[in-house]
């Protein structure tokens, strides 16, 4: 019984302790980190543009619904647009130490503190099929 009791409240400390620790996020942590997965999502519409550091001229320019990962490996801009018939087009932007990006969120968008959502792929599930008997 009493092995029961320690067992029971070693338990109940492990996930006090796991619900807690989100809890140390700022608000504006939360509200960036759901504009970033609003945006990855392509519901924001963004304005992306390249400018070469040197001559100070806009190299490159692209605005819409786009998703940016910056990869330090190969030193490159990967982007992914979602366009008008929903299909999606992946660009890549090479950096140098001369050039240089700005990301522009265009219009505002509201997002919950607290709300999240789960955006699921339809084209991952496993495919079903239904027979109809008569």
């Amino acid at each position: 019984m009493k092995n029961k009791r320690i067992l029971a409240t070693a338990l109940c400390t492990v996930l006090l302790s796991v619900t807690l620790t989100g809890c140390g996020q700022t608000e504006a942590e939360k509200v960036s980190y759901n504009l970033s997965i609003e945006a990855d999502n392509f519901n924001v519409v963004r304005q992306l543009t390249v400018i070469d550091c040197i001559t100070g001229d806009v190299l490159f320019q692209m605005t819409g619904r786009i998703s940016i990962n910056a990869d330090r490996e190969d030193n490159q801009l990967e982007v992914t647009v979602e366009d008008e018939n929903g299909g999606y087009q992946k660009h890549f932007i090479g950096l140098s130490d001369n050039v240089t990006y700005v990301v522009e969120q265009l219009r505002s968008k509201n997002v919950d503190k607290y709300k999240y959502t789960l955006n699921y792929n339809p084209k991952m599930w496993i495919p079903i099929t239904v027979d109809k008997i008569d």
